[in-house]
């Protein structure tokens, strides 16, 4: 066929060249073939035990700790380790990733917090605008069986954990935003998702607005402070973060938030 003639060749981007922009500092995923040996399936953390000898090795850094802060902070690594990837492939590609416990496989830094994911598949097309229906995957078969072990194993509220898990999704939407392969109707479904007050069945959404922003008086700079915190400052090396809704208060004010975290 003359070369004029011939149709242009269509491609879908894969992943990991979208980590570009504001993902230019981030690590994609490991995408099928066999797992490296270091790499184990996040199914264990299903079963309390498994889950408890994976985060005490996170813990040896904090000895002594408050084991509510300990344990949300290692939510924390891992929450932005699996958001990060999973926001890329469905705001920007239209993909819902494999990223159910059963499904995937993660791998641990030597601190013992998760940095890298392994995935068995780039994932499936999606096709809804739905909020609810486009992070099924992420929430109903990662955060909330996760969510639960995690709060019942440290003492700390489930709140805490979704306060985290929504701190890291209104941060990367916002972020991703800036991609230029940002997918308009994609950005709104998950904002709605973050606006939504209830769940589909009438419960409450633990991911309802999680942030808020405000201009302080006397100031041009928009302030981003979480709705809750993280609790990081119960350890002695830890002070408040930059987006806690403590910063500020007296040491009572920090006290009396620490029983309400009970």
């Amino acid at each position: 066929m003359p070369s004029a003639l011939r149709q242009p060749q269509l491609f879908e981007p894969s992943l990991a060249s979208c980590y570009t922009g504001p993902l230019a500092n981030f690590t994609p995923p490991l995408i099928g073939g066999t797992p490296p040996l270091e790499a184990f399936k996040t199914a264990r953390w299903r079963n309390a035990d498994w889950l408890k000898e994976d985060l005490s090795r996170f813990a040896e850094q904090y000895p002594g700790g408050d084991q509510r802060a300990v344990v949300s902070i290692w939510s924390k690594w891992h929450l932005s380790a699996l958001t990060v990837p999973t926001l890329t492939a469905n705001l920007l590609l239209n993909r819902d990733l494999p990223v159910g416990l059963d499904d995937m496989q993660v791998i641990f830094n030597d601190k013992g917090a998760t940095s890298r994911l392994w995935l068995p598949h780039e994932g499936t097309s999606i096709t809804t605008h739905d909020p609810f229906e486009r992070f099924a995957t992420l929430i109903e078969q990662h955060w909330a069986p996760l969510i639960e072990q995690l709060a019942a194993i440290s003492g700390a509220a489930q709140r805490v954990f979704w306060s985290n898990a929504g701190g890291y999704l209104d941060f990367y939407v916002n972020a991703l935003g800036e991609h230029p392969l940002a997918n308009r109707q994609a950005f709104e479904a998950a904002k709605a998702l973050l606006e939504a007050r209830n769940l589909p069945n009438g419960k409450r959404n633990p991911l309802f607005q999680p942030v808020r922003y405000f201009t302080p008086k006397g100031s041009e700079e928009v302030k981003r402070v979480r709705k809750l915190c993280c609790l990081r400052y119960l350890l002695d090396e830890f002070d408040t973060c930059g987006t806690c809704p403590l910063e500020g208060c007296d040491l009572e004010a920090r006290k009396r938030a620490k029983q309400v975290a009970r």
